[in-house]
């Protein structure tokens, strides 16, 4: 019975912790976009860049 003294307010702070995360990654605008990253792994950029006619070649 007297663990509970100590774990109710431990889960509470941690509780108010996760939620201080949530919302302070929210405000910098980490969950904006969700679906760019992912539809851009499934791009294909294989082709092979190509310089410009006014750079030298290396």
């Amino acid at each position: 019975m007297e663990a509970l003294y100590l774990l109710i307010p431990l889960s509470v702070v941690v509780v108010f912790i996760a939620l201080w995360v949530y919302f302070t990654a929210s405000d910098s605008g980490q969950f904006d976009d969700l679906v760019g990253p992912g539809l851009r792994v499934l791009q294909d950029d294989d082709t092979a860049v190509k310089p410009a006619p006014d750079e030298p070649h290396a």
